[in-house]
């Protein structure tokens, strides 16, 4: 089976590409469909193609922040596979599409020592990424850090056009539906984004690298580092 459409699978070792490819099967991830709750026992590990999936913090007044994008470059539920514990988090599919998927106990039966350091970099690169998001939801404007999600998911996809509503995208910042209408207002006024219902196009990549906050670079490079190939 290809991997070339998972940066992460393409990054492991041979020996454990093929091995995953026995057991590894193609699935479509639709968009808004909810892979783990919190508190669930994860039993699936996914490997997005060009779908992307938030991991989203639930509180309990009900509203949701996101923590992590996972697309090509990373892995859905790598936590449940090195240590078998429950998810701290919602793990929902933002803008749908097709990727691998395991279950965590045949993961586990072919997991080599290089395998399981790869899922830890990946863990440890998920991690530094949810304190980054921390830092710029409390510091960063509104305008900045909806620019570098829009960029991240634009680097996941490929594409120009997202499926992405107004409330979708304020539940992934954390604000008000109308802090983004806003916003987005604004971008459209500058050149940057094109906005209908339900649909955003990214009109001018550079301006919008401009207008966004430094995690975007930061987020970036983080996964740049993590599916480059290691032979240690």
């Amino acid at each position: 089976m290809s991997h070339a459409s998972s940066a992460f699978l393409t990054s492991l070792a041979a020996d454990d590409q093929s091995a995953l490819g026995q057991i590894l099967m193609e699935v479509s991830m639709a968009q808004s469909e909810v892979l783990y709750e919190p508190h669930q026992l994860m039993t699936s590990v996914y490997f997005p193609f060009d779908a992307v999936v938030s991991l989203v913090i639930v509180l309990s007044s009900g509203d949701t922040v996101e923590t992590a994008m996972i697309g090509h470059d990373g892995v859905v539920g790598a936590g449940g596979a090195l240590d078998g514990r429950v998810s701290a988090d919602r793990a929902i599919v933002q803008i749908g599409g097709r990727g691998l998927k395991c279950s965590i106990e045949k993961l586990r039966s072919i997991m080599s020592q290089s395998l399981q350091l790869a899922l830890f970099r990946h863990q440890q690169t998920v991690l530094a990424n949810a304190q980054q998001s921390a830092a710029c939801n409390i510091t960063h404007p509104v305008e900045g850090r909806l620019a570098r999600w829009l960029l991240r998911a634009h680097d996941l996809t490929g594409e120009k056009n997202l499926p992405l509503t107004q409330q979708f995208l304020a539940e992934m910042l954390g604000v008000q539906r109308s802090s983004v209408s806003i916003v987005a207002h604004t971008l459209q006024q500058a050149g940057l984004i094109r906005y209908r219902r339900g649909h955003v196009e990214l009109v001018d990549i550079e301006a919008l690298r401009e207008c966004a906050c430094e995690c975007y670079d930061a987020v970036r490079m983080s996964y740049e580092a993590l599916v480059r190939p290691h032979n240690d």
